[in-house]
């Protein structure tokens, strides 16, 4: 499978956590999306890029499996990995690593489709835009 990959650090805040100083596991999600956007900026692919195109993606399918806690104070990394796909879907994988214990904290992914902007369709084939933007990229196999 070929994949592209990015990174992002990220301090864990107070408001991040529970009574128990532990991150809500509601968060994992928003650091998640932190790591989409860091991505799209890596690779020139910006949620307003795509809506320039004339599309949302909305996500259809999202997946956590937890590992470890994560406590206020600490800091992570969230690596993001998209999966080259044929289908008209944006597959991206996340691994979240604890900095503080060295330890594996999440791993999950998240599916995200191409609707039209204007009449909300579901589009059933890539849009030529992301398919350009998939041929300039540099994937690595997995």
């Amino acid at each position: 499978m070929k994949i592209l990959e990015s990174t992002i650090n990220i301090d864990v805040r107070f408001s991040e956590t529970d009574a128990m100083g532990v991150v809500w596991h509601g968060n994992y999600l928003k650091y998640f999306e932190d790591g989409r956007e860091r991505f799209g900026i890596k690779y020139g692919v910006e949620y307003l890029d795509i809506y320039k195109e004339g599309y949302f993606t909305p996500i259809v399918k999202s997946e956590i499996n937890h590992k470890s806690t994560i406590n206020y104070g600490e800091k992570i990394l969230v690596k993001v990995i998209l999966e080259k796909h044929y289908a008209a879907k944006i597959i991206f994988r996340y691994e979240v690593l604890n900095l503080t214990t060295n330890k594996i904290a999440a791993i999950g992914s998240t599916t995200q489709v191409f609707m039209n902007v204007q009449d909300r369709t579901l589009e059933l084939i890539k849009p030529e835009f992301y398919e350009n933007w998939e041929k300039n990229q540099n994937w690595k196999e997995a």
